[in-house]
């Protein structure tokens, strides 16, 4: 399971945040994205070398955590199960990788198709005399 899929189980959870510029952030969490944002109510955040401040709400970047302190009484074995929807598995013709084969309304690549030619520019093209 994704670290972020776990935190995102978290809601209404109260959780302690350190951020990369040393901050320490403490909450309950409303919400966690996929890439790591998080938002908290009811926050009391002291920057470094300073006083607590108290906040209504915050949203925190998801690049600028360091970590998560949990509180001790979360149920790490239930919320740490994969709920997750397993990818279907397509049949074996649909497996290509990549773009397919040749597609398209002018049939394989390259070619220069309806615009006449080889569409090479200038140089006469590959493995050929000049034709002196």
């Amino acid at each position: 399971m994704k670290l972020v899929r776990f935190l995102m189980k978290l809601n209404n959870e109260t959780v302690t945040i350190e951020l990369k510029n040393g901050a320490i952030v403490h909450g309950t969490i409303t919400g966690v994205d996929m890439q790591m944002n998080t938002f908290l109510k009811t926050v009391k955040m002291t920057l470094r070398n300073r006083d607590p401040t108290s906040l209504d709400s915050l949203s925190i970047r998801g690049n600028n955590i360091r970590y998560f302190i949990l509180p001790d009484a979360i149920p790490l074995d239930t919320l740490l199960v994969d709920d997750a929807p397993k990818p279907k598995h397509r049949k074996k013709d649909d497996a290509r990788g990549g773009r397919g084969g040749a597609g398209g309304p002018r049939g394989g690549r390259g070619g220069g198709g309806d615009r006449g030619g080889r569409g090479r520019g200038r140089g006469g093209g590959r493995g050929r005399g000049r034709g002196f």
